[in-house]
C-alpha cells in the first residue's frame, strides 16, 4: 500500500455517514496513534487464518501443499497489511470506518473458512471473497478520502486498480478446474500485489505515487505488525499444546513438548527483545517512513510468519514421531527439512527486518542460517527431537552472538 500525502487537514466535518465526515486520524503522539479495540477484534479472523494454514499443511505434509499454503499465506498476509495501512490514516473509532472493519471481518472469516479447500471445492469462495475485501476497502477508502484528501483519493484510484488487475487472476484461477493452472495464475496474482508497492503502484495516465508524499504513523504500525506475530506465535502455541494434551504422557513427549515450547519462546526474543524495540525508535523518527513501512513492515514480515507457521507444523511432527517414524530413530528429509528450514527463513526475515530498519547484517544471523543448513544433513542419523533441540540451541546461539556484539559496540561508541 501507499501512504497519505503530508499534508493533514486540521479539522473533522461534522456529520456521521457522508462524505461530509472526516474519517481520518488526527493529530500526533500516542492516543493518535494507538491502536483501537476495533482492529483487535479484526485480528480475531486472522488468529483463524493461520490456523487454517498450519492445519492444512500438518494434514497434508508434502511439498505441493507447501507451495500452495505459502500462496495462500501469501494472501490472507497481504490482505492484513493493506487493512494496516489504511487503518494507518483512517480512525477506527469513527463509525464508517468501523463500520467497514465489521464488514472486512464477515468477509474475512469467510474467505478463513476456505483455506483448507482453496485449491479445491472452495477455491470461488477463497478468491471471490479476497478481492471483495481488496478492491472494497481500497474503493471505499478512495471515496472516503476524496472530499478531505484528494490527493491521497487518486493514490488509491491507482491502488484499486492494481487489485482489480490482480483480482482478475484470482477469480480465474478459481474458475479453472485444472489444479495446475490454478497454482500458475495465483502465483501471477500474487506477483501482481506484491509487485505494486515497488511500482509505486503506477497505472497509465495516472503515473505512479510521488513516494515523497507517503507519510506512516510509525508506531501505530510498528505495534499492529507486532500484534500479528504475536498471533503467529500463540498459534505455535495452539498447535503444541493441543497436540501434546492428545498424547501419552512419556519423558520422550516431555522433551518434545520442551523443545515446541523453546523455539516459540526462541523466536519471541529474537523478534520483540533483540529487533522490534529499537526498529520502533528508528522507525518513529525517520523522516521517510513511507519507504521504511514498505520494506520492513510490508514485505518482509511476511517471512517471520511463514518461519513461525512451518516451526509450528514441524512442531507437531516431532510431538507426534520424536524418535521419528516407527521409532527408526532418525528423522525423514521432510520432518528435517521443516525443522531447519523454518529456523533459516525466520532468520532471514529477522535480519533482513533489522536492515530495513536502519541495523547492519547481523553476522550471527548469517552464521546460524548456515549451521541450520549444515544441520539438515544430519537427518539420516539424529532423530527429529535431537534436531528439534539442536536447531533451538542455533538460536540460542544467535541471541547470544547478538548481544554479545551489541555490547562490544556500546562499548567501543565515544562518550
Amino acid at each position: 500500500m501507499s501512504a497519505p500525502s503530508t499534508r493533514r487537514p486540521d479539522a473533522r466535518t461534522p456529520g456521521t455517514w457522508g462524505m461530509r465526515t472526516d474519517v481520518l486520524r488526527h493529530g500526533h503522539g500516542h492516543d493518535s496513534d494507538k491502536v483501537g479495540y476495533i482492529e483487535l477484534f479484526f485480528d480475531l479472523v486472522f488468529v483463524f487464518a493461520v490456523t487454517q494454514l498450519s492445519h492444512s499443511l500438518i494434514a497434508h505434509p508434502d511439498g505441493t501443499t507447501l507451495v500452495q499454503t505459502l500462496i495462500l499465506g501469501a494472501a490472507v498476509w497481504y490482505l492484513w497489511i493493506d487493512t494496516t495501512w489504511v487503518t494507518n490514516w483512517l480512525d477506527p473509532e469513527r463509525l464508517p470506518v468501523r463500520t467497514m472493519l465489521l464488514v472486512l471481518m464477515l468477509l474475512g472469516l469467510l474467505m478463513s473458512s476456505a483455506i483448507p479447500e482453496a485449491f479445491g471445492e472452495k477455491a470461488l469462495l477463497f478468491a471471490g471473497t479476497f478481492v471483495a475485501i481488496q478492491v472494497g476497502r481500497s474503493a471505499w477508502t478512495t471515496y472516503a478520502l476524496h472530499r478531505h484528501w484528494p490527493e491521497n483519493g487518486t493514490n488509491f484510484v491507482r491502488i484499486t486498480v492494481w487489485q482489480v488487475t490482480s483480482g482478475v487472476f484470482w477469480v480465474a484461477g478459481a474458475l479453472v478446474p485444472d489444479d495446475s493452472w490454478r497454482l500458475i495464475l495465483w502465483i501471477v496474482a500474487v506477483l501482481i500485489d506484491y509487485s505494486g508497492p515497488r511500482a509505486l503502484f503506477r497505472v497509465p495516465v495516472l503515473g505512479p505515487t510521488d513516494p515523497s508524499t507517503w507519510v506512516v504513523r510509525g508506531e501505530h504500525m510498528a505495534e499492529r505488525v507486532g500484534l500479528f506475530i504475536i498471533i503467529s506465535l500463540g498459534e505455535s502455541i495452539i498447535v503444541t499444546g493441543t497436540a501434546f494434551g492428545d498424547l501419552e504422557l512419556t519423558a520422550t513427549v516431555v522433551l518434545a513438548f520442551l523443545a515446541a515450547f523453546a523455539s516459540t519462546v526462541l523466536m519471541w526474543l529474537l523478534y520483540f527483545d533483540r529487533s522490534e524495540r529499537r526498529a520502533t525508535a528508528y522507525f518513529a523518527g525517520s523522516a521517510s517512513t513511507g519507504m521504511i513501512a514498505q520494506t520492513a513492515y510490508t514485505y518482509v514480515p511476511y517471512l517471520l510468519v511463514v518461519g513461525i507457521v512451518l516451526t509450528a507444523v514441524a512442531d507437531e511432527l516431532v510431538l507426534l514421531h520424536p524418535l521419528g517414524h516407527e521409532g527408526s530413530g532418525h528423522a525423514d528429509p521432510w520432518t528435517a527439512g521443516l525443522i531447519c528450514g523454518a529456523g533459516m527463513v525466520y532468520l532471514v526475515g529477522n535480519t533482513l527486518f533489522r536492515r530495513a530498519t536502519g541495523g547492519s547484517w547481523s553476522l550471527p544471523h548469517v552464521a546460524g542460517v548456515a549451521a541450520l543448513g549444515l544441520l539438515y544433513a544430519t537427518y539420516p542419523v539424529l532423530s527429529p527431537l535431537a534436531i528439534n533441540w539442536v536447531s533451538n540451541g542455533v538460536l540460542l546461539a544467535v541471541i547470544l552472538g547478538d548481544v554479545a556484539r551489541s555490547r562490544r559496540a556500546a562499548s567501543s561508541a565515544p562518550d
